[in-house]
């Protein structure tokens, strides 16, 4: 007799609450909030006890690759609140010294292999950077938006014009979760 559902469960810390309304899902810990939806076809949620059920009637490989994939949404929903999520940058400079400055909403890199104009990046949500010494530290509870804030730092940094080899100067991304 072929299998007809397939069903994942995801154990709920006790420090965290979890709302489950259709595909809005709220997740609330230590560090914060997060909320998303997770509106996909033939996936079901709903929460009983201290666990959460993601659901699916079929079997085929595809609704199997997206029950997997909102499974890792829910697990990184829950690990946020919880622990949250840091990215490590290294600043590396041989030509001109380069200096890092935080101003409101975006990083401004200052000296960029001589340029007078600063390259700027945007900061993305309630992301935080602090900058110590020759390294920033991304942190905050939105991994989309933590990792999207250390990929502008990274990118608006590249070397552009020059040969790549002499030129490795830039904000490069050491650590990762």
């Amino acid at each position: 007799m072929p299998i007809t559902k397939i069903r994942e469960e995801i154990q709920i810390p006790e420090e965290v609450q979890v709302e489950v309304q259709g595909a809005n899902i709220k997740v609330s810990g230590p560090k914060g909030e997060v909320s998303r939806t997770l509106d996909l076809r033939g996936i079901s949620f709903r929460k009983e006890d201290d666990v959460i059920i993601i659901e699916s009637n079929s079997t085929r490989r595809k609704r199997r690759a997206t029950l997997g994939t909102s499974k890792s949404h829910l697990e990184n929903m829950i690990r946020a609140v919880t622990d949250g999520f840091t990215y490590k940058l290294k600043v590396v400079y041989s030509h001109f010294p380069i200096s890092v400055k935080v101003q409101d909403d975006r990083v401004e890199i200052h000296n960029f292999i001589g340029e007078q104009k600063p390259r700027v990046a945007k900061i993305l949500g309630d992301t935080k950077v602090e900058v110590k010494g020759d390294e920033l530290i991304v942190k905050g509870i939105d991994k989309e938006d933590v990792g999207q804030t250390a990929a502008n730092i990274e990118q608006v940094s590249q070397v552009r014009g020059r040969d790549p080899r002499v030129f490795q100067d830039g904000v490069y991304i050491i650590e990762r979760p």
